[in-house]
């Protein structure tokens, strides 16, 4: 599991990055591997609850986000290995 943080960098060009990194995330979840996206509060930028996939693979895929690419955001991947979860979270013991 791993949780994913994208601070800002340089928001000024977010607006024009915006739709590829939406997409970015679109396929994140439909390929079953993004588990929760949110903002960094204030304003800092987004986190995203990762399960699935090898971290090797994860860091591919967060150098294709367009917000990454293009320096808006700073991407910092931490993986945690989960020892105790509430029953309805059991799926990331997996």
């Amino acid at each position: 599991m791993f949780i994913v943080t994208l601070k800002f960098a340089d928001k000024s060009k977010a607006p024009q990055h915006m739709e590829g990194h939406n997409a970015w995330i679109k396929r994140g979840f439909d390929d079953g591997v993004f588990q929760l996206v949110g903002s960094l509060q204030p304003n800092a930028g987004g986190a995203i609850l990762v399960h699935g996939i090898a971290r090797e693979d994860l860091e591919i895929r967060v150098k294709d986000d367009p917000f990454v690419a293009e320096g808006v955001v700073s991407a910092d991947i931490l993986e945690i290995a989960p020892g105790r979860v509430d029953e309805r979270l059991s799926f990331l013991k997996a």
